[in-house]
């Protein structure tokens, strides 16, 4: 299993993504033989210029649940505008009980997030912004409904595009 391990991590690191395990769980089915144990594993892989995805891997051993939740992860992209290191506006997500908002900050402020929130946006390739979990703080609620606010975004030249009006006019009313 280790060389399928190296496949994945080298298959990551030529498409230029980062991975970060988010998550680490050791679950339990209590069989009539006994416990018999596996893990699961949240990972979110970026590539620091707008994209991110999520994914979740469930295995015998620790290495092959996070090759398997890289590899879903992957599957799992999305595109996130990000404008001078920041997001372009105020967005809230919801994902179950998870409820996020995340709002731009000025340069220099840094990432201000919880540790599931955190690896998201740095993942994605977001330099300063503030963010509040609020609800469920259950990692894969938090990480699902931090994406849903991430793709909600929309960037000034889209809206600007499908309001029929010049950027100029879109910032000076």
């Amino acid at each position: 299993m280790a060389r399928q391990e190296r496949d994945n991590t080298r298959a990551a690191e030529e498409s230029g993504l980062k991975e970060k395990l988010v998550s680490l769980n050791r679950v339990a089915k209590v069989t009539k033989g006994g416990r018999t144990f596996s893990f699961a594993a949240v990972v979110v892989v970026g590539d620091g210029k707008g994209q991110v995805g999520q994914g979740l891997g469930k295995a015998r051993e620790v290495s092959e649940a996070i090759a398997k939740a890289v590899k879903d992860a992957e599957k799992n992209l999305v595109k996130v505008p990000i404008l001078n290191g920041t997001i372009p506006h105020e967005a809230r997500g919801k994902y179950d009980a998870g409820r996020v908002l995340i709002k731009p900050a000025a340069h220099g402020t840094g990432v201000i997030a919880g540790g599931a929130m955190r690896a998201v946006l740095e993942a994605a390739g977001v330099h300063d912004v503030l963010a509040k979990s609020q609800g469920s703080s259950n990692p894969h609620n938090v990480v699902k409904a931090t994406i849903a606010a991430l793709t909600s975004l929309r960037s000034p030249i889209e809206v600007a595009r499908q309001r029929g009006i010049s950027m100029e006019k879109l910032f000076n009313g």
